[in-house]
């Protein structure tokens, strides 16, 4: 998936529009508490993806990085919003144990002195952090929201392709996440089949 300049530029714009179109509505969704996030999940989303972000930037992902970052920003504008209206804060002792293992990838880098090694242990913080999400959306599936999971695997698909420089430090994140928002999907999509079968 080797691109030229200009094809980078398309893919991370692209990748940048699909983040809002994401966004938007979920934020809007929790504002008028339809969809109600686990705090947690978002919080340690929100650290991950803002130090993926530099990580990729200082190995060369050039304009790849950019959604990320501002994906980044937005997530922390959930953990935010879902605080003022209705989150989810049933938090147990594993959720603290996912967001532990977050706050440890920026030591790690400082001592490791590669981003590689903060990428990887964020790229399996942020898969687990899926997990009080998907602990959530088993049991109440009607309170998450199937279509942003679903533009944000397309947005890191588009992220992929925008990045100036593929390494194992700009792609992993990405990719990884791309993946694990596609079963997300398909977990909240069988469970709603299962809870309330039409």
């Amino acid at each position: 998936m080797m691109f030229d300049g200009p094809h980078k530029e398309m893919f991370a714009a692209l990748a940048l529009v699909l983040t809002f179109v994401a966004f938007i509505p979920y934020l809007r969704s929790i504002w008028q508490q339809k969809t109600r996030p686990h705090v947690f999940s978002w919080l340690i989303w929100a650290a991950g993806t803002l130090i993926v972000a530099i990580a990729q930037w200082t190995d060369g992902a050039g304009v790849g990085a950019w959604p990320i970052a501002v994906s980044g920003l937005l997530t922390f504008g959930v953990v935010l919003l879902a605080l003022a209206k209705t989150p989810d804060m049933s938090i147990v002792k594993l959720d603290w144990l996912f967001l532990a293992l977050a706050l440890t990838a920026l030591p790690l880098w400082f001592f490791t002195s590669t981003a590689l090694s903060a990428v990887i242990v964020l790229t399996v913080v942020d898969l687990l952090g899926f997990g009080p999400s998907i602990r959530k959306a088993y049991e109440r599936p009607e309170e998450e929201n199937i279509a942003f999971f679903a533009i944000s695997a397309a947005r890191n698909g588009f992220v992929v392709a925008a990045l100036e420089n593929y390494s194992w430090t700009t792609v992993l994140f990405p990719a990884g996440v791309g993946a694990a928002c596609i079963l997300f999907v398909l977990l909240i999509w069988a469970r709603r089949r299962i809870v309330n079968p039409v």
